[in-house]
């Protein structure tokens, strides 16, 4: 009958939420999360942050529905120390035989049903106000991280493999919403527990009560020795799983290479030596672990039966009745149980708190976006002056830019050429604005790149990479890409402009065809086709190729150059080529070598002069 009204009050608690969305919705605001979001950023500024204070922090804002939590749990936990008091009753009621026995233990038994019965509506409004809390934090967290991650500068994220970074949002964001879950009830349970007990044992024996206390210290003592190794392999056992996890996404991405060259059982040989390794790390984790519960368990247990022989002592004097020595075994118990979940608790403290300094290293992070300008751009003209810039990464002195002077006009095509690590790529990627220059400056429309809010910059941009990104779902979301609200003739017209007709005529759903994890359902041109889409219907001011179509075969280079052609008119345009016969329309070419420009001119001017470009193409004719 009691679960039976149990499902009933979960019926009516989700028919008054209406539907599923509605519901998350109206219980988790998504404009307090964001706020928390930021909010947590700020929390993890220092490098130096205590757990606990921090855990302290994360909460604020949800206090209320933590007091109501507290005030439900108290409620709840009335049956663990009244229970007690009724069966020492019902016992000395056995025992003694008193004259109204009958009405005396009928009082009791009803008593006993009516607080064992408030244990389930109380207790689950308990849980569902502090989960409201815990999960608000938890999206709270995970959305933070996005939210820096997103800061992030691109050479922290070339730097942190993407499994190591998957890790720390999904379980490292569980191991402090763990920890603080555990904290919670392990305070509320030992604080409002030994205070009650303690109470009632103080006023009943006090001698008693001094055999409770010594189990406080006994306590600390026991977790004392194990703490550092504790902490010791749950950070080798974190950083083992956070490695395994970017080695198993190597794995998955490059399973046709290896299907391809026959390497199966290097791949397997490599992982399982790895997954070995978390083994071998979690095994140690679980015998340090297993020992500590059960030194505690053996040292609490003794406890207990020294408690149980000093009451029967008590009891074979006269000076408590049979009924009081169930009452102080079981306060003792329950007791003994408190404390020995505290000290058991030292494992999922120390690998919350390892979760919590994971998390820092993003959260902490200052190598963010260096350009912090405030000028937004309302329009862009395509003006870009290179004036005598330098480039190095910040792990190697040596520089991949030297002495960089360009000026390009707005409306012209400038190519890049080169061999590979000539600084072409580089160069692309200041001009989006992912890397700024170590000496030198960089004019867009006349002003300084630095004083531009990089935001607005880029909006005016597009980008068509080498390597074509696109992600899980259909052509037509991967080309409407951040233009949510796009009309669908404009939509047509992009796929139009970009060559991309043929191909989703042919295509069983048209544009709502799925293109598979990466688009691996498309073939390397077609998906730079609907790279170029993206591009086009975002109708940008300036467009960037990134060698378009040097993976493609002559036929897929044909389409993508028209498609290109479509795009660039009127816009200044970046490329950058292997295939020279590919820039031939460009109005200039600059051609680098170890990080200088040491020819630059249109495509007839370099021909003439036979130097590097002309030895280029004459090696691809």
């Amino acid at each position: 009958m009691c679960y039976k009204n149990l499902e009933i009050w979960w019926e009516v608690d989700y028919m008054n939420n209406e539907k599923t969305t509605s519901n998350i919705k109206s219980r988790f605001n998504e404009e307090a999360i964001l706020k928390d979001e930021e909010a947590f950023i700020k929390a993890y500024a220092t490098k130096k942050v205590n757990p606990f204070k921090l855990l302290a922090k994360l909460y604020k804002g949800h206090y209320f529905k933590l007091l109501l939590s507290v005030v439900f749990f108290i409620i709840k936990s009335a049956p663990t120390w009244i229970i007690p008091i009724i069966t020492a009753n019902i016992i000395d009621i056995a025992t003694l035989r008193p004259e109204n026995s009958t009405q005396l233990f009928i009082t009791n038994i009803v008593f006993a049903v009516i607080v064992l019965a408030i244990n389930i509506p109380f207790h689950t409004l308990h849980v569902k106000f502090f989960s409201l809390a815990r999960r608000s934090v938890e999206a709270g967290l995970r959305g933070a991280m996005i939210r820096k991650l997103q800061q992030l500068s691109i050479s922290f994220h070339k730097n942190i493999p993407s499994g190591r970074i998957q890790s720390k949002v999904m379980r490292d964001v569980e191991g402090v919403e763990a920890l603080s879950g555990q904290i919670f009830h392990l305070l509320l349970e030992i604080g409002f527990s030994m205070i009650v007990t303690i109470a009632i044992v103080i006023s009943k024996n006090i001698t008693i009560f001094f055999i409770f206390l010594i189990t406080i210290p006994v306590a600390v003592f026991c977790m004392l020795p194990f703490r550092k190794g504790m902490r010791t392999n749950n950070r080798l056992f974190r950083k083992e799983v956070e490695n395994t996890s970017s080695e198993v996404m190597d794995m998955i991405s490059l399973v046709p290479i290896t299907r391809a060259h026959a390497l199966e059982e290097e791949e397997i040989y490599k992982l399982t030596h790895r997954v070995t390794n978390v083994a071998e790390r979690g095994y140690k984790l679980d015998i340090i672990n297993s020992f500590f519960g059960s030194v505690n368990w053996v040292v609490f247990s003794a406890f207990q039966v020294i408690c149980l022989c000093i009451c029967a002592g008590f009891a074979i004097n006269g000076e408590i009745s049979i009924g009081d020595i169930t009452l102080y075994q079981t306060y003792f118990t329950a007791l003994i149980g408190k404390v020995s979940t505290m000290t058991n608790m030292l494992p999922i403290v120390t690998k919350g708190t390892e979760s919590i300094n994971s998390i820092g290293e993003i959260l902490s992070s200052y190598d963010v976006e260096q350009y912090t300008g405030t000028k937004k751009l309302k329009n862009l003209k395509g003006e870009y002056r290179f004036d005598n810039v330098f480039f190095h990464y910040d792990d190697d002195d040596r520089l991949v830019v030297k002495g960089l002077n360009l000026h390009i006009k707005p409306g012209e095509t400038i190519a890049f050429v080169g061999e590979s690590g000539s600084g072409k790529t580089t160069i692309i990627n200041m001009i989006i604005g992912f890397f700024k220059p170590v000496e030198g400056e960089i004019y867009i429309d006349g002003q300084n790149i630095t004083d531009i809010d990089i935001h607005s910059y880029r909006k005016r941009i597009a980008v068509v990479p080498q390597n074509t990104i696109l992600f899980s779902g259909s052509i037509r979301d991967n080309i409407t890409y951040g233009q949510p609200d796009i009309s669908e003739k404009a939509i047509q017209a992009a796929v139009k402009a970009a060559n991309l007709s043929s191909v989703v005529e042919k295509l069983p759903h048209g544009l709502d065809t799925s293109v598979g994890e990466y688009g691996d359902k498309l073939s390397g041109g077609q998906k730079q086709r609907v790279s170029i889409a993206r591009a086009i219907i975002r109708n940008p001011d300036v467009i960037i190729f990134d060698e378009a179509t040097s993976a493609l075969d002559s036929v897929s280079e044909a389409e993508i150059q028209n498609a290109i052609n479509n795009l660039t008119k009127d816009r200044t345009t970046f490329i950058v080529a292997h295939r020279l016969s590919t820039i031939k329309s460009a109005d200039k070419i600059a051609v680098m070598r170890d990080g200088h420009c040491v020819e630059f001119g249109t495509y007839d001017e370099l021909m003439e002069k036979k130097g590097e470009f002309y030895t280029y193409k004459m090696m691809q004719s």
